[in-house]
């Protein structure tokens, strides 16, 4: 099991930036894929971001591409989401999810075997 704990949401101005957080426990941390993905009110969760078990290659959602960027300290067992340049269209709640390291897209949430509770990320326009 891997427990995930989202951090760092908020409310900011369009324009500014925000660092979420995922903590993980429980299995090695440094054996999963890390994902970042975000459902608004009345949307389907979309991806954000994912980051190998290395962090040595990285997936950006186009609409994001640019603005943020994914790491991961397997160290200190978290991974981060630096966004930067944020709009209004960014509001949603944050989702870190861990994958297992197999042969499978970074960029589907059901390929994800945890997930952590969520962090709200508002922007004001």
């Amino acid at each position: 099991q891997v427990q995930l704990a989202e951090s760092g949401g908020g409310l900011v101005q369009a324009g500014g930036s925000l660092r979420l957080s995922c903590a993980a426990s429980g299995r090695t941390f440094s054996n999963y894929a890390v994902g970042w993905f975000r459902q608004a009110p009345g949307k389907e969760r979309e991806f954000v971001a994912a980051i190998r078990w290395s962090g040595a290659s990285t997936l950006y959602a186009d609409s994001v591409k640019g603005r943020f960027t994914i790491s991961r300290d397997n160290a200190k067992n978290t991974a981060y989401l630096q966004m930067n340049s944020l709009k209004p269209e960014d509001t949603a709640l944050y989702y870190c999810a861990a994958k297992r390291p197999l042969a499978t897209a970074q960029n589907i949430g059901p390929n994800y075997d945890y997930w952590g509770q969520g962090t709200q990320v508002t922007v004001s326009s």
